[in-house]
């Protein structure tokens, strides 16, 4: 059995259960190209010659900068502090302050995962100023991912990260390309709400653009485009035309461990064989 290799960074949606059905759907090329890279467990676990990874969160592609290209200081610096003195909220909240304050790409790095694992159930979300502002998570003793940063900083050698649009994204891929696309999820009812990753919603219009993007590059390109949504009628009727497959993740609806429910998502996949005049 292959071993799965999990992301250093906790993640809302991250695709780390999912990827064994979703390489099955993944077609085989030179790059991978992923818009939305998130905690990068699709990267992770995937053996393309090549990666270009992006996110429109620019502390999120820092930090995979910082990462890669600094592993024993960075790896220092962080785990310094995964201390128990600053698992409490005082500690917490001085960080989030200087994190807010401060314009400094490697300490922004550092305090960047210390939040993630300290924060409220790894969230990541900014206020329309722009400050970080997750509250405190209150765990018995955070989780330091030393392997897992290892492991992540070797196998970026191979990536190119950059802070983008997803349409930037798209527009850099070339002919030998698969991009996968993993968008902020439409919401499973209308009273859900979609979780600001960036400071920038990911609206309906947004979730129709993206498949256009995709059947377009698809059929004029030849390049094969994969999506993950959640399989709601409004996503099959948005992604006409591709193959689609239907997977079921689970997925924790509270804090609790214990409070979690199946959902469907589909996996859609355009590729050259997609006929449509309407793209």
């Amino acid at each position: 059995m292959i071993k799965k290799h999990r992301a250093f960074l906790k993640w809302a949606g991250g695709k780390y259960k999912l990827v064994d059905e979703l390489t099955k759907h993944l077609p085989s090329g030179k790059r991978l190209v992923e818009p939305f890279v998130g905690a990068g467990s699709v990267f992770l676990n995937t053996d393309y010659d090549e990666y270009l990874l992006c996110d429109i969160n620019q502390d999120l592609i820092n930090l995979y900068e910082v990462v890669k290209n600094q592993p024993d200081k960075y790896i220092t610096a962080a785990k310094a502090m995964f201390v128990e003195q600053m698992n409490c909220k005082q500690a917490y909240y001085r960080v989030r302050a200087e994190f807010n304050d401060t314009d400094d790409p490697f300490l922004r790095s550092v305090y960047f995962l210390y939040m993630n694992r300290h924060g409220f159930n790894g969230l990541c979300r900014y206020n329309r100023k722009g400050g970080f502002n997750v509250p405190f998570g209150s765990y018995k003793k955070p989780y330091f991912p030393e392997k897992e940063l290892w492991y992540f900083s070797e196998k970026s050698q191979n990536a190119t990260f950059k802070c983008v649009s997803y349409q930037q994204a798209f527009a850099m891929a070339t002919a030998g390309d698969v991009i996968y696309c993993d968008p902020p999820y439409a919401p499973l009812s209308s009273t859900a709400s979609f979780t600001t990753y960036a400071g920038n919603g990911f609206s309906l219009d947004d979730q129709a653009l993206l498949a256009r993007h995709s059947r377009h590059i698809a059929h004029k390109q030849n390049i094969p485009v994969v999506i993950s949504n959640h399989d709601i009628p409004l996503t099959r009727e948005l992604y006409h035309g591709a193959s689609h497959a239907t997977v079921q993740v689970q997925r924790n609806i509270s804090q609790k461990g214990s409070s979690r429910t199946k959902v469907d998502e589909i996996i859609a996949l355009y590729d050259h064989l997609y006929q449509d005049e309407e793209y």
